[in-house]
């Protein structure tokens, strides 16, 4: 190297580096890798002029190259020791070339060589990692490394690297550096070992870890100005849903809130190294993102709706006044928590842009609504995002998507109809249901889309059943109902009835036979269709005696269907205890009431 000018390695060094983040764009499409490749024989070129590693560092033992090796723990120094001197730089030099040789193996889909780079690069940095010109390296080597082990799916092995680049930045963080010293690009490289970490403990099910270091990873990157919006707000979006399964609705509210606010930015900030754009991607990518933050705010919306039926819905499905009564003495005591649980969460940005989340989020309820006006609010707000989601989530392209969303549609109408008191009213809510479903079943082919057909038949026939209990209720109301609302109890009836019979013939063989073996994932849809027919059947009304007998017999053939079945099937019966016992009780009584109509039939 001596013989060398320096001045000949950067120039190979940095015309390395050019290759692999500019001109990889340019490369052709039958030729993915091509600079990629030229970056690589350049970078070996630098390599060979470096010389030969410093023999006690080249030639350690590789038992002592993983994450947990070394005289501590984590393999950690007890002290910083600067590389000083020829041999220690020329350690660091090598070590940067094999940690970009390891990048780009890995880059070019070689991982156990892009692997074998990579440890060498810890090796040779072993000694100098907590100097400030080797720890951001370092982490970095280890961050690949602990992707790399996680794209294997050896979890462990990954998480043992990213626990190790996090001990290793909180050990250099403890050591008395100034400000400048801690410097933006050794921040960003740790905050990436957040990012990563968060992606390990999510493949580990350790999903509390995950989402502590995901909510750690976003509020890093407002504080340091690492971020790009688009990225940024997704991220915070798919975070809230975790916090709305975990029914921590406060927490939810403000990374959908930050989302928006910072999904505002969009256009306002360049995009960086990181996450470059081709021009073009960008309205796409921008619709897409759009749709799928709305996405997060119906599922927000309709879960803290379905959230507070559960919590005062009586043993039938309706609305339970002393758990209502119940529910509002604990608001008091929710409204008194609300600052000690907004101190213990985990805040998004300062000043300007802390008001500015502040302000999305007070015009959202976190807390569950106690009578229809409070569940209106929340209804309109989720319909808002349903129609936004469409724009870009189209049936033409977006089938799956595009009726996932109609479905959630469907549901913020059906969970809004149980805080409704006027019945007509529920009627219409459940109309609107069955007019934006029912168009869904002309558009799909059941051949490709199964199980998605299954879902709305099961739940058109749903809304029509509801529909026609509504109107059996109002019709009770009446001294003497008319001709009109027997029809049109009768044809609710029948359209239900309808459905039902459509889910239940889906889940027959190709020769039409129904099975003997009802599969686990259609068990309780399938027992509930067949005891709502036989339900359905028992309330059609005709003055015609012996049609009455009919459809009584058809009846009492879907009840003993179910408690034959769990009779063979005692698993079954867990899934639909309930309607079980009432199958029971109609097959006693069925066949005494249909003797006796019998007997009358025949006198008269």
């Amino acid at each position: 190297m001596a013989n060398v000018p320096w001045a000949e390695v950067c120039e190979k060094f940095q015309a390395a580096l050019a290759l692999s983040r500019v001109e990889l764009h340019k490369n052709p499409e039958k030729e993915p890798y091509k600079s990629k490749y030229s970056a690589r024989a350049l970078l070996e070129e630098v390599k060979a002029l470096l010389g030969p590693a410093p023999e006690d560092e080249d030639e350690r033992p590789e038992a002592e190259d993983g994450p947990g090796a070394g005289d501590h723990a984590l393999g950690l120094p007890a002290e910083v020791v600067e590389p000083e001197g020829p041999v220690a730089q020329r350690a660091v030099r090598l070590a940067v070339i094999e940690f970009h040789l390891g990048v780009n193996h890995i880059d070019t889909e070689e991982l156990s060589a892009g692997e074998e780079h990579l440890v060498k690069c810890l090796r040779l940095l072993r000694r100098y990692r907590l100097s400030h010109d080797c720890i951001s390296l370092c982490i970095q080597a280890q961050n690949n490394l602990g992707i790399l082990w996680s794209e294997r799916e050896e979890i462990e092995t990954a998480q043992a690297y990213l626990e190790s680049s996090e001990a290793l930045y909180n050990q250099y963080m403890k050591e008395k550096l100034t400000e400048q010293e801690r410097s933006k690009r050794f921040e960003k490289v740790y905050t990436h070992n957040l990012y990563y970490l968060a992606q390990v403990y999510q493949h580990l099910e350790m999903f509390e870890k995950a989402a502590h270091y995901c909510h750690s990873t976003l509020k890093r990157q407002l504080e340091h100005n690492a971020y790009h919006p688009i990225e940024w707000a997704i991220n915070a979006a798919t975070l809230s849903q975790f916090y709305i399964n975990k029914l921590c609705f406060m927490e939810a509210r403000h990374c959908l809130s930050a989302a928006n606010v910072i999904f505002g930015q969009t256009g306002k900030i360049s995009a960086t190294e990181d996450t470059p754009e081709a021009e073009g991607e960008v309205p796409e990518l921008y619709h897409q993102r759009k749709g799928e933050i709305a996405r997060c705010w119906i599922k927000y919306c309709l879960t803290l709706m379905q959230n507070a039926q559960l919590s005062m819905q009586d043993n039938i499905g309706e609305l339970d006044l002393d758990k209502q009564s119940e529910l509002r003495a604990l608001r008091k005591k929710e409204l008194d928590e609300e600052e000690s649980i907004r101190k213990k969460a985990v805040q998004f940005g300062t000043g300007e842009l802390c008001d500015a989340i502040s302000a999305v989020e007070e015009k959202v309820s976190y807390l569950r609504p106690l009578d229809f006006e409070e569940a209106r609010e929340l209804f309109l707000l989720g319909q808002h995002y349903v129609f936004e989601a469409k724009e870009f989530f189209q049936i033409d392209g977006y089938v799956t998507d595009h009726i996932e969303v109609v479905q959630d549609h469907s549901a913020l109408f059906k969970v809004l109809a149980f805080f409704e008191t006027d019945m007509e009213r529920r009627c219409k809510m459940h109309k609107r249901r069955i007019a934006m479903l029912e168009p869904l079943t002309v558009d799909l082919n059941p051949q490709y889309y199964l199980l998605v057909n299954r879902q709305i038949q099961f739940e058109i026939a749903h809304a029509y059943y509801d529909m026609m209990d509504l109107k059996v209720a109002i019709a009770d109301r009446l001294r003497d109902p008319d001709s009109h609302i027997v029809k049109k109890i009768n044809n609710l009836n029948k359209s239900a009835l309808k459905y039902y019979q459509l889910f239940l013939d889906s889940l027959r063989d190709p020769n039409k036979v129904f099975p003997e073996h009802i599969g686990e994932d259609v068990l309780r849809p399938a027992m509930l269709a067949k005891f709502r027919v036989a339900r359905l059947y028992g309330k059609i009304i005709t003055a015609d005696p012996k049609k009455e007998l009919e459809n009584l017999a058809t009846s009492l053939e879907h009840y003993k269907f179910i408690v034959d079945y769990c009779e063979k099937h005692p698993e079954a019966a867990q899934e639909i205890e309930v309607e079980l016992e009432l199958s029971k009780e109609m097959v006693s009584l069925l066949p005494t009431k249909m003797e006796r109509f019998r007997t009358k039939m025949a006198l008269t």
